[in-house]
């Protein structure tokens, strides 16, 4: 496989398809969190299924490491194309503006679901006794579902600041350029590439390993494991853009990535076996192997999906190009209509799969006709993703976005 061959602009699309899926696949696991096996933490504690807490888990293992290498990719292209300037407007715009816009409708939603579904679990009436919510600090301050926006903009101004200080990334980066050639150059670079976050794992304080990487959704300062869970990724995306070809190794090893990726989550479930859900793993030897055996699931999921994208997904194919258009808006206002399709469904006798097809199914074909009549052809989809199409448009793909 040539240079040339690796670059052309239709291998995007393989990538932005796998961004599309990660976020895509968030929609069915916050379907998921109301049958979840233990007490109540969601909006509603409906019929518990043992198989529905596998799917959030493996689910959790790799769909916001993916979503994070591809950000870090599509983030130094942009760069590239419109300088540092452009690319911090461009990121206020589309990232740091639709956090701020889209929080207060979330939280507002996601606050007037939780009082909904406490009445219908309380059989028509509001609970009594009612503890007061904790005041928002700056520990506790709920991002909701919205905290990969956070973290993106994290990001971006410590890659701006890398290239700040004597262009660490970007000028001299030949040992850079080096490390990814001789990780990719094998099928092996899952191993190099979980280190960090095995460690890290590993020294979580009250891990609770059926949630994976503790997600930084409270506080504005996230934890540990997210900075280097999620950062790796990132990183290996931006400086995977500074070598384009090295896309053809990632294709050529996603069989082998696969098969490891099944096997260590298989490990992970057998080691899991016993450990509540709601319970912190115990310190000592079992809490690091299951690390380890997590970090390198998380890796091996992440370069297999995305190997098998580039590998069959390199055409476009206008079905995919709408639904990863559409991809952006529907995680912004997923979460509080899944939640009301989850009260919903509270009262309904049915198989927990049942319900969750049900829960699953109905929010997108919501979000789906949402983005279809609110913001494809509107101001609104030209400001998330870039251009506003009209209602008779030619076709043709829409700029690839880092979110």
């Amino acid at each position: 496989m040539t240079t040339d061959q690796v670059q052309a602009p239709e291998r995007l699309h393989a990538l932005d398809a796998v961004r599309a899926g990660a976020l895509l696949l968030g929609v069915a696991f916050h379907a998921s969190l109301s049958f979840l096996p233990g007490p109540q933490i969601w909006v509603v504690r409906d019929v518990e299924s043992g198989g529905v807490l596998d799917f959030f888990f493996v689910a959790h293992i790799f769909r916001m490491a993916a979503f994070f290498l591809i950000a870090g990719f599509f983030g130094r292209m942009l760069l590239e194309r419109r300088g540092t300037g452009g690319f911090v407007r461009n990121r206020l715009a589309r990232i740091g503006l639709p956090l701020l816009a889209f929080w207060p409708i979330a939280m507002f939603g996601i606050v007037a679901c939780f009082i909904w579904g406490a009445v219908v679990m309380n059989g028509g009436t509001p609970p009594a006794n009612q503890a007061p919510p904790p005041p928002m600090t700056a520990q506790t301050f709920p991002l909701t579902h919205l905290w990969f926006l956070y973290l993106l903009l994290l990001f971006y101004a410590g890659a701006l600041a890398l290239r700040a200080l004597g262009r660490l990334v970007d000028r001299v980066g030949e040992p850079a350029d080096g490390a990814m050639r001789l990780l990719t150059a094998t099928p092996f670079a899952a191993v190099a590439l979980a280190a960090p976050l095995a460690i890290a794992l590993s020294m979580q304080p009250l891990w609770f390993p059926w949630g994976g990487i503790p997600t930084p959704d409270k506080g504005f300062l996230p934890n540990s494991a997210a900075l280097i869970g999620f950062g790796t990724a990132f990183a290996f995306g931006w400086l995977l853009h500074r070598q384009q070809d090295l896309l053809g190794d990632i294709r050529r090893w996603f069989p082998v990535h696969l098969v490891a990726a099944l096997a260590l989550t298989v490990a992970c479930l057998w080691q899991l076996g016993g450990i509540s859900f709601v319970v912190p793993i115990a310190e000592g030897g079992a809490k690091t192997a299951l690390a380890c055996t997590y970090a390198l699931a998380v890796w091996s999921w992440t370069l297999g999906l995305t190997g098998a994208a580039l590998r069959f997904l390199t055409r476009e194919r206008p079905a995919i190009r709408y639904v990863a258009d559409a991809s952006y808006w529907i995680y912004l206002v997923h979460l509080p209509v899944v939640m009301a399709l989850q009260v919903l469904v509270y009262p309904v006798q049915a198989p927990a799969f049942v319900k969750l097809t049900l829960v699953t199914g109905g929010a997108f074909l919501i979000l789906l006709a949402s983005y279809h009549l609110l913001v494809r052809h509107s101001w609104i989809g030209k400001w998330l993703n870039g251009r506003k199409l009209p209602w008779r448009a030619a076709r043709g793909g829409m700029e690839m976005q880092a979110a």
